[in-house]
């Protein structure tokens, strides 16, 4: 491998290294500030993970967020902030169950017709921020802050009884789905099941890799990202990949609610995840935009939500996790920054070494010259 490669393999693993190192540093510190073991917690959620069954909550969890974050990470390819994935992925989600409760296809048109709702849905709802952003300007931010609470109160209006809301008890939802739009899971006997959309999560994150890194539109998407300016003077347009990267960002969270409502509740009701896109930010900080990276991320976050709930039987409140995703976040920003800057000054002196040496050689060849003229 060159030195070059070495390099960027090195700034790409310090980077998620250092932001872990540190928010477990500042985790046991918060512990040992509150008068408990510092160690004790992170050891009894790591024997968590070595149960199967635990082992099955955390795939399972993990492919929501999974999907959230490469949500996340396609608006950060195009240098834009998409922090309204946790309203389209609610949305979606949504509107998949009620068409799944009102539709009943064959398997092979009810699902295919599902995802096609899940998509389109989210692809809308973040497909009004594009527009306002490149016709009007508006910050992406704040118009996905906006239509987050608009999709929740969207949510709410739905779920009455007169529209499609369907109550059960206490809880309200969108009524049972036909069982043509269930996914059958991956049995793992006494373990449980593992969501059958797994598979689906898996293929987006090579599906993102493919068109991100071999084709002409993923070149296009991340120069856009890089310089509009640039990108504008080779030809592309900066207005209408904004407006495809938002729309491509928003079908993706649409999807990221689907492994569970297609393979365990059939349904979208008051216990279904909440704060799944905002989740995805931090994970696709942490995996630096790649989908390997995204993978790992992901898992971790999801054993830190199931193996948490063991803490509350030893004495140790469950909420340190939340905790530990929150200085992860932190750390992530800080510690990224100071890799980027090491890199930076690296290349600078590298860059200067071979200048500096290439004046010696050019001075030397000069003098070479004149004694031979001589």
């Amino acid at each position: 491998m060159k030195k070059f490669d070495k390099e960027r393999v090195l700034l790409a693993v310090a980077g998620p290294v250092i932001a872990l190192a540190v928010a477990f540093v500042l985790s046991a510190i918060v512990l040992i500030a509150s008068g408990k073991n510092p160690v004790e917690p992170f050891a009894l959620m790591l024997e968590q993970a070595g149960f199967s069954d635990i082992q099955v909550l955390i795939i399972n969890q993990a492919s929501l967020y999974y999907i959230a974050a490469l949500a996340v990470a396609i608006g950060f390819r195009m240098n834009l902030f998409n922090i309204g994935v946790d309203g389209q992925y609610q949305l979606g989600a949504f509107m998949a169950a009620v068409v799944g409760a009102h539709a009943n296809l064959p398997a092979f048109l009810q699902v295919p017709l599902l995802l096609l709702t899940a998509v389109l849905t989210g692809a809308f709802w973040s497909g009004i921020a594009g527009v306002l952003k490149v016709t009007r300007g508006v910050s992406e931010v704040v118009a996905t802050i906006m239509l987050n609470a608009i999709a929740t109160s969207l949510i709410v209006y739905m779920w009455k009884p007169d529209v499609f809301g369907v109550k059960v008890g206490n809880n309200s939802t969108t009524g049972e789905m036909h069982e043509s739009g269930w996914i059958p899971g991956i049995d793992m006997g006494a373990a449980g099941e593992i969501y059958g959309l797994v598979v689906l999560a898996a293929l987006l994150g090579i599906g993102y890799w493919v068109v991100l890194n071999r084709t002409r539109f993923g070149f296009d998407l991340r120069a856009s990202g890089a310089s509009e300016s640039a990108a504008a003077a080779s030809g592309v347009d900066p207005k209408r990949m904004v407006l495809t990267a938002m729309l491509i960002s928003g079908g993706l969270a649409g999807l990221a609610g689907l492994p569970i409502l297609m393979g365990d509740t059939h349904t979208y009701s008051l216990n279904f995840p909440t704060g799944v896109g905002f989740l995805g930010i931090g994970i696709a900080l942490l995996g630096r935009n790649s989908p390997v990276g995204i993978a790992f991320a992901s898992l971790l976050w999801a054993w830190l939500d199931k193996a948490s709930p063991e803490l509350d039987y030893h004495g140790f409140d469950k909420e340190i996790a939340v905790i530990m995703q929150g200085l992860i976040v932190l750390s992530v920003v800080v510690s990224y920054e100071a890799v980027r800057e090491w890199g930076l000054r690296r290349q600078q002196r590298r860059v200067g070494a071979e200048l500096a040496a290439g004046h010696v050689l050019g001075a030397t060849d000069n003098s070479k010259k004149e004694v031979a003229g001589r």
